[in-house]
């Protein structure tokens, strides 16, 4: 089994130390889901929402909040991020796919960026609709790909099914 980074061998929490690690391109990519009743999804594609354009509002706010990652995950660097792109699909009437990707050159990762851009691009959507539709779920918040440093690349295999 893996050692846990993040503590130290008398189980303290610490940041982990990459003052020694090689600078790096680094990307990663992460996606996740909002499920929604078909006229929500309606409403949002036709940018029709009382709140306005919930797409781009969300699309915001997961990149103002992946460049804060470190203020809201207790053990994460600051990172000056290089680029984050936020894009969406819509494999069905009611499902919402949101997918982050950030690049980086560093000495550490933006895994843990990507998936905060997808967690609050996501709830960005719930609270612009919430009042059409309490029923949105948020599901599968997952990284999809990651490139760069010492392990380098790792790409998520399609579960059976999905």
């Amino acid at each position: 089994m893996s050692k846990l980074t993040h503590f130290d061998d008398e189980g303290a929490s610490r940041m982990v130390d990459v003052g020694e690690k090689v600078v790096t391109r680094r990307m990663a990519r992460a996606s996740g889901r909002v499920r929604m009743a078909a006229e929500t999804m309606a409403t949002i594609r036709g940018r029709r929402a009382a709140k306005g354009d919930v797409l781009e509002v969300a699309r915001l706010a997961g990149i103002m909040a992946a460049k804060r990652t470190d203020e809201l995950i207790p053990l994460c660097h600051t990172l000056r991020i290089e680029s984050i792109a936020i894009d969406y699909s819509y494999p069905d009437e009611t499902t919402l796919v949101i997918a982050a990707t950030v690049h980086i050159e560093a000495k550490t990762g933006v895994e843990m960026e990507a998936l905060t851009a997808v967690s609050v691009a996501a709830l960005t959507v719930y609270d612009m609709c919430k009042s059409i539709d309490r029923g949105m779920t948020i599901e599968r918040i997952q990284l999809e790909e990651k490139a760069g440093g010492r392990s380098g690349r790792w790409v998520r295999q399609a579960a059976p099914g999905h």
